[in-house]
């Protein structure tokens, strides 16, 4: 990854993340024929909700025939860490219009968000439309064609599980964490470590105590702001 924000060098950056997609969307392809939707069903929730695990939320909802508001409560609750996200991205973009400040955050993602902030760690602090938006639509292209994979191949795999699918999402989180830590030359990597070790901590201990789509956010909160106070105390 390098410091330039064009369209091709947009291109060479998401490749990590497609890859991820394309066994991520694929798993879901799959799961979701293999709850029983059709294929064109799975296929046009992906394009028309992008929003991955929401995705998996609302087919397993559906399948156990949860009332419609119920799931489109549980997908917003899911998905409600995308407002913490935006909140991050909208000042790298004040200069830009109005519609093109919607497009960005149309098609904002756990990975292209965590991609961009990976970024501009190579472009002193800066970030532009173009690379962003191209990373975008590339993201949603792989994970677009991935479900259409999935929904195919899941007329032949009834147990996606057995596969190991599950796992997919964990796996790139983990590269992308890496990244991250490792091309951020502002952080001191002790603290980076630490307020790692305390988000793992926290994850784990209120998943024991809050519904699963409410853990991210208060960890997230929490997580910022003990980060925060370290690093003024003791960095």
């Amino acid at each position: 990854m390098g410091s330039s924000l064009s369209k091709r060098a947009a291109v060479s950056d998401t490749i990590p993340t497609v890859c991820g997609y394309l066994g991520i969307a694929t798993a879901f392809g799959v799961i979701g024929r293999a709850t029983g939707f059709s294929t064109i069903t799975v296929i046009l929730m992906s394009l028309i909700m992008y929003a991955g695990s929401a995705e998996f939320t609302t087919v397993s909802m559906l399948a156990v025939g949860s009332p419609i508001g119920s799931i489109i409560f549980a997908a917003f609750m899911v998905n409600s860490r995308m407002i913490l996200m935006s909140t991050t991205v909208v000042p790298y973009f004040k200069k830009d219009s109005l519609g093109k400040g919607v497009l960005i955050g149309t098609l904002l993602t756990d990975e292209s968000f965590a991609l961009a902030m990976n970024k501009i760690n190579y472009t002193n602090g800066k970030m532009n439309f173009t690379w962003f938006n191209t990373e975008n639509i590339i993201s949603y292209a792989a994970w677009v064609s991935a479900t259409m994979i999935g929904a195919v191949l899941g007329n032949f795999i009834k147990n996606p599980q057995k596969l190991g699918l599950d796992f997919e999402n964990v796996a790139m989180f983990i590269g992308l964490l890496y990244l991250q830590i490792k091309g951020d030359k502002n952080l001191n990597k002790l603290l980076q470590a630490i307020v790692v070790l305390l988000t793992l901590a926290l994850t784990y201990g209120l998943t024991i105590f809050l519904p699963a789509n409410l853990v991210i956010i208060v960890v997230t909160l929490i997580g910022c702001t003990l980060g925060m106070v370290i690093k003024r105390v003791f960095f």
